[in-house]
């Protein structure tokens, strides 16, 4: 097995919490470049917000919204894009306010919400420190007003709560066979530092859309093999494809249950170059 393609995530795993990008892993991305290896960004946000932090990294090809859509640098093709239908929107929303969780919508360069609180005041509060500047906020009345007067195109929505319920409440949504979903907890280790706060969300997405899925794509698109693929994460939405892939690595700070299925957990932390370090071990060092 020799690798092809590259996959990160790039919040917790190329980025720290800081929004710093180690040295290291810039002088490694140049590494993937000489070997001619596909470099591929995969992100929960959207294309038209990460856009400018992309261009830093020269990726060939990016994967935004968590597998809802994939775009092709060079081009700037979009070659992939996946939203979820008003109907499915009108559900999520209507069901979820009856529980009295909190919603946000992210479609390609706005955040939609009733209050700024939990992953949105964590997006606010990262555009003041220039990260996130072509990201928009947009604070409505009525959320489920608002989704059935505008055809929006959106890529996901958010349902977050400080009360530990959403495990039961994911069980509900599973009675719509058109939605993806993923359980976040930001509790405890996990704690959301930008906005010193513990709660827990569920991403929703259109139905078998994820980023392994994004891969998938990427592999009949390409003609690459996924087992000749390293992927590397940190999060819960990273799993499917640091599992599936021929090597997958967590970085130090992941999630547990992403560091029992990767093939190898960083010994450096993200600050100090764990994307390098794996890009190092399993490309420059062949150590597969």
């Amino acid at each position: 097995m020799s690798i092809k393609l590259v996959a990160s995530d790039l919040d917790g795993t190329i980025i720290d919490k800081n929004n710093k990008i180690s040295s290291k892993n810039f002088e490694m991305i140049d590494q993937l470049h000489k070997n001619n290896i596909v470099f591929t960004i995969c992100t929960g946000k959207s294309y038209s917000v990460s856009k400018k932090i992309c261009e830093q990294f020269n990726a060939e090809y990016g994967v935004f919204g968590n597998g809802t859509q994939i775009i092709e640098f060079k081009t700037q093709k979009e070659i992939w894009k996946n939203t979820l239908s008003k109907e499915t929107l009108l559900f999520c929303a209507t069901l979820a306010k009856r529980f009295g969780f909190h919603i946000h919508l992210y479609t390609e360069n706005e955040i939609i919400t009733e209050k700024l609180e939990y992953m949105d005041l964590r997006n606010f509060k990262l555009k003041s420190q220039n990260s996130t500047e072509n990201l928009k906020f947009k604070v409505i009345k009525d959320i489920i007003t608002y989704i059935e007067n505008h055809n929006l195109e959106v890529f996901s929505l958010v349902i977050s709560t400080e009360k530990s319920s959403l495990k039961e409440f994911e069980k509900i949504l599973s009675i719509n066979p058109n939605l993806a979903h993923t359980f976040i907890n930001k509790r405890g280790k996990y704690k959301d530092k930008i906005i010193n706060k513990d709660y827990e969300y569920l991403n929703i997405s259109p139905l078998n859309i994820n980023k392994d899925e994004a891969l998938n794509f990427l592999s009949n698109y390409l003609k690459i093999k996924k087992s000749d693929m390293m992927a590397i994460g940190d999060n819960v939405n990273d799993l499917e494809m640091v599992k599936n892939s021929g090597v997958g690595v967590a970085v130090s700070e992941a999630y547990d249950e992403l560091k029992q299925v990767a093939t190898y957990v960083t010994k450096s932390s993200v600050t100090s170059g764990a994307f390098a370090e794996a890009i190092e071990k399993f490309i420059c060092n062949n150590q597969i």
